[in-house]
């Protein structure tokens, strides 16, 4: 395999990889663009490798900076914007496990926070099937939360170490 075919198919299997992970097909597979490129792109640059209009390559692009996965670069006598991912692979899965944990587990933890003040009799069983149910699932997120804050605090081979004594 020729390495522009082999680009092609990382490019592609990293969008199929984005989209089943919650993240658009397109944004991913910008971010495999510019994680393979060893230079900053332009959107012009990016534009036309991947086929996509400046719009969406403009909204993609703000996506993945509010993402924190890639860097807008400025050059010296040049109006264009130059676009640069980091390539640590560590740092892009804690700062993605960061993003997914601010935009989704941590409201869904506040939301069961306040369900679980809602008063009722524990003989009426729907108050009692609806009570379990939300201190479970609290208790549950509480771990997972506890467990990412973990792996963002930690150093890359420590938690890899962690994670492979657990199945020893």
């Amino acid at each position: 395999m020729e390495l522009a075919e082999a680009k092609l198919k990382f490019i592609e299997a990293w969008g199929k990889l984005g989209s089943e992970w919650g993240i658009n097909r397109t944004m991913a597979q910008v971010h495999a663009l510019l994680l393979i490129s060893p230079e900053a792109l332009t959107t012009e640059e990016i534009m036309e490798q991947l086929k996509i209009s400046r719009g969406n390559a403009n909204m993609t692009l703000r996506d993945l900076i509010s993402w924190g996965l890639i860097e807008k670069q400025h050059r010296a006598g040049e109006r264009k914007e130059y676009f640069f991912a980091d390539k640590d692979t560590w740092a892009i899965a804690r700062q993605v496990a960061q993003e997914r944990k601010k935009r989704e587990l941590d409201p869904i933890i506040k939301l069961l926070n306040e369900l679980q003040t809602v008063k009722g009799d524990m003989k009426d069983p729907d108050y009692k099937t609806f009570n379990t149910s939300v201190t479970d699932i609290n208790k549950l997120a509480k771990n997972v939360n506890r467990t990412l804050e973990t792996m963002l605090k930690a150093e890359e081979n420590w938690f890899w170490g962690s994670i492979f004594k657990m199945f020893k």
